[in-house]
């Protein structure tokens, strides 16, 4: 489940990056706040909760 969970956030991450065309007035914001999601999940994960 978790590792579905990472790959999930990580295309997320992907797909809101300002390169593509449907979020480059995004700005920067999504992709920080999706980075430290992926991050939080990383460290769960090693950590062994979830």
């Amino acid at each position: 489940m978790g590792t579905i969970l990472l790959v999930v956030l990580i295309l997320i991450l992907i797909g809101v990056l300002p390169t593509w065309n449907h979020s480059r007035n995004w700005g920067i914001a999504p992709v920080s706040l999706t980075g430290v999601l992926v991050l939080v999940l990383i460290v769960l994960l090693l950590t062994g909760r979830l």
